[in-house]
């Protein structure tokens, strides 16, 4: 067997690595959301695409074991929303590595060129992270203004209106009848 990687490997690589570059500019479509939140919802569809294999492939191991290491990463980067943008970086090189022992050792079936796609995907992108973070510092820190309160549920610091967002549970949103004669 040959250790030099097949044409449809080197093919997938490169596909991977352009659709990373376009992913780590995927922020800007979204620009009402931080980057850091527009990561995290990518990380965790990109990580749920393998319980799509899981369940293709049928075995009930492989779809348990799947949903669970795509549930880790949605903690992992619903983490990064609020903590440190090198979550983020921490969240596509494990999967990049996960995506690397995939095509190793074929544990989800149907899968042959998925894997180092995926793997340039998250490289790709981390690497962009990474340097958008040491050259950028701000840009993937939470803005003090579209935070959660803690106790009330209500998002703070932006008034009320279209574009306010003051949601506050417990008050009624529509005004009750008046009692006046």
């Amino acid at each position: 067997m040959s250790s030099h990687p097949s044409t449809s490997t080197i093919r997938a690589l490169r596909l991977g690595a352009v659709f990373g570059v376009l992913q780590a500019t995927s922020p800007i479509a979204f620009w009402w959301l931080d980057p850091a939140t527009v990561h995290a919802l990518l990380i965790a569809l990109i990580a749920a695409v393998y319980i799509g294999f899981a369940v293709a492939d049928g075995r009930p191991r492989v779809i348990f074991w799947e949903c669970l290491v795509a549930a880790s990463f949605v903690v992992l980067a619903a983490s990064a929303v609020t903590a440190t943008a090198w979550l983020l970086v921490t969240a596509y090189v494990t999967h990049g590595i996960k995506d690397l022992w995939q095509h190793r050792h074929h544990f989800v079936r149907g899968t042959r060129w998925w894997p180092p796609f995926c793997a340039a995907v998250d490289w790709t992108v981390a690497t962009i992270v990474v340097v958008q973070i040491l050259l950028l510092r701000t840009q993937f820190q939470p803005r003090p203004n579209n935070r959660r309160t803690p106790f009330d549920g209500r998002l703070v610091g932006r008034g009320s209106g279209a574009r306010g967002f003051s949601v506050r549970p417990n008050e009624p949103t529509i005004a009750p009848p008046s009692t006046a004669p």
